[in-house]
């Protein structure tokens, strides 16, 4: 089991009881699942990009990211509809607690000029959007091999009610949130 899921069990959740003031440990809020999305623009004039997105995303999250295709044509950017354009995964139970774990022990202290995150990125039902600017803050990407810096957007599905919920899952799951 990992560490973070042994210590959601045996410590958080009698812990989210007693500040949600919840009397059943199966209402107490849980993450779901995590989806981590990589939009690659440059794929259109370049196929390459996005295997290399999807190489470095793989070492990120263990596991091999799915291709996310255009819904509509955009002449404006060039775009047909179909053609692929970013890469994305979905967590679940282990690989999930593994990866909050990297994320918040190694991942985000390496951010630099880092003060926490915003708390204001809820989306009013409990789940939390997090960007990433470029993935060399993950210890598993070499910076030798890096071609170009490529963000991410870290969702966090809940199964919270609200924002409230939501914040103090994450808070007690050791999410750094700066004090604005």
């Amino acid at each position: 089991m990992s560490r973070l899921k042994e210590k959601f069990e045996k410590k958080i959740i009698p812990e989210l009881m007693k500040e949600l003031s919840l009397k059943n440990p199966m209402a107490v809020p849980r993450v779901e699942r995590v989806v981590i999305n990589m939009g690659i623009g440059e794929a259109l004039q370049d196929i390459k990009a996005l295997d290399k997105a999807q190489q470095e995303l793989s070492l990120i999250t263990g596991q091999w990211p799915a291709l996310g295709r255009a819904r509509k044509s955009i002449s404006t950017f060039k775009l047909r509809k179909g053609k692929p354009i970013a890469c994305y995964v979905t967590l679940r139970k282990k690989r999930m607690y593994e990866f909050i774990d990297r994320l918040v022990n190694v991942a985000l202290p390496r951010v630099r000029d880092f003060r926490g995150i915003s708390a204001r990125s809820f989306d009013g039902t409990g789940n939390y959007t997090l960007g990433i600017k470029d993935q060399l803050v993950f210890p598993e990407i070499d910076y030798a091999k890096v071609d170009k810096t490529r963000g991410m957007n870290i969702t966090f599905v809940t199964s919270a009610e609200n924002d409230k919920q939501g914040y103090v899952l994450l808070k007690k799951l050791g999410m750094p949130f700066s004090e604005e």
